[in-house]
């Protein structure tokens, strides 16, 4: 008899519910177990670290709420940023941005965790971070190739909640809530559209009993939504279900939480994720900015829990589009124990073209990074083809050509060197000896 899958919860009410900004700031209580790390962070006991611009931030806007509150991850679900009032509170909101709220209906709703929104500059409609979750108008021009579901996701789902489009692996959505939505989201068709939370228990077991029945599948992406802002008894029970699925060799988690929302990453969380190794997961990072003190640890936490860390970075005009800002998220990455693996062509989904670069700036890139850093932190390039054709790399090209036996390749610094490739020669001359 198989066991029931938990009911998902709902967040919990507030325990402080958004206020405006008070005219003086005040002191949240603090615990005794706060011990001070340095002049610039807190530690709330063994709980988490608090920057300093944490700490204004919670000051400012929150000055009800205590440093306890901040840390805990419910309370930055119940906290978040929903609504133009609430944003026009935190951020002086161009008339772009203020039309673009006004005129919103539908899925890919307003969502930003306090936590978050302490990262969005309050003057600047141009911040990396702020361009990535305040809407603009362009959200609603939709440009010539663009598509709600521009990767086919659904023609290669054969029940809700499941897409195999490649022949080992299998993605598996688990839900379609996300503590912050991030404007040029792939699946903006689906995530907070028909209330959050809202992927029915049923469809998760039929998911699972695909999976069961399909050998060949060795390989789950639990993604979402994001997988991590579920329960951790849901988690876990989706967890415990795979890893009694003999061909099921290895599980990853697609996951944004770790850098919106770092105190997700509890001990109870983290105890939870060791009992099922071999287990990966594939964080979402999108600039420097984001690599906190709080972020340092939620990744310190699941790297020392013995999960291999790798970075999937959308590629954004005018957010990370440039080498100095790149290089700086790959290196930073390295320092917090995360691989940089994917460079992704932002995906041409509706409203999207605000975004999108020519794929030739990524090709562009890689090449500023190839050579010229260490080679853990070059990321591979990849477009996701429309329709089902999965991800394709993109590389510059190093060939040059051949003179006679010699391969002709081009360095990092812009260099011409003759390599020996006559394989097939040699080939015939040892069989011939022989």
């Amino acid at each position: 008899m198989k066991t029931a899958l938990p009911v998902a919860e709902e967040p919990p009410q507030a325990v402080v519910r958004h206020r405006p900004l008070a005219k003086k700031s005040v002191t949240p209580s603090i615990a005794p177990a706060i011990k001070v790390e340095n002049s610039r962070t807190r530690r709330i006991g063994p709980r988490f670290v608090v920057s300093e611009r944490s700490r204004e931030f919670l000051r400012r806007h929150y000055p009800d709420a205590t440093l306890e509150n901040w840390t805990d991850w419910r309370w930055q679900n119940s906290n978040r940023v929903r609504t133009l009032a609430m944003l026009e509170q935190m951020i002086v909101l161009s008339d772009d941005e203020r039309e673009a709220i006004k005129r919103h209906t539908g899925a890919l709703p307003v969502g930003i965790t306090p936590y978050y929104a302490s990262l969005v500059d309050r003057d600047d409609p141009n911040q990396a971070i702020r361009r990535t979750v305040v809407p603009v108008l362009g959200e609603y021009v939709t440009s010539r190739g663009e598509g709600d579901d521009p990767l086919g996701e659904d023609t290669h789902s054969p029940v809700p909640g499941l897409v195999h489009r490649y022949p080992d692996r299998v993605l598996l959505l688990v839900t379609n809530f996300c503590s912050v939505y991030c404007r040029y989201c792939t699946r903006a068709r689906m995530v907070g559209s028909a209330g959050e939370r809202s992927v029915k228990k049923g469809d998760i077991e039929r998911a699972l009993e695909y999976i069961e029945a399909t050998p060949v599948v060795r390989d789950v992406l639990i993604s979402g939504g994001d997988p991590l802002s579920l329960d951790n008894d849901r988690l876990e029970y989706i967890l415990g279900r795979l890893s009694k699925i003999r061909h099921v060799e290895f599980v990853r988690i697609g996951s944004k939480q770790p850098v919106v929302q770092p105190m997700r990453v509890t001990p109870e969380l983290t105890r939870i994720l060791k009992r099922y190794h071999p287990l990966w997961m594939s964080l979402h990072f999108t600039h420097p900015d984001e690599l906190t003190p709080e972020v340092a640890e939620a990744c310190s936490r699941l790297a020392d829990a013995g999960i291999p860390l790798g970075s999937q970075t959308v590629l954004m005009k005018g957010v990370n589009d440039d080498l100095d800002t790149l290089k700086h998220l790959v290196h930073g990455l390295l320092r917090n124990r995360v691989k940089p693996y994917y460079l992704y062509q932002c995906d041409p989904i509706s409203g999207s073209a605000h975004f999108r670069t020519p794929v030739s700036k990524g090709v562009e890139l890689i090449r500023g990074l190839r050579g010229h850093t260490t080679g853990y932190a070059v990321p591979t390039f990849v477009v996701d083809a429309p329709n089902g054709g999965g991800k394709i790399p993109l590389s510059p090209d190093y060939v040059a050509g051949y003179d006679g036996d010699y391969l002709l390749l081009r360095s990092y610094d812009g260099g011409t060197y003759r390599y020996p490739d006559s394989g097939e020669r040699v080939r015939v001359a040892t069989e011939n000896a022989s």
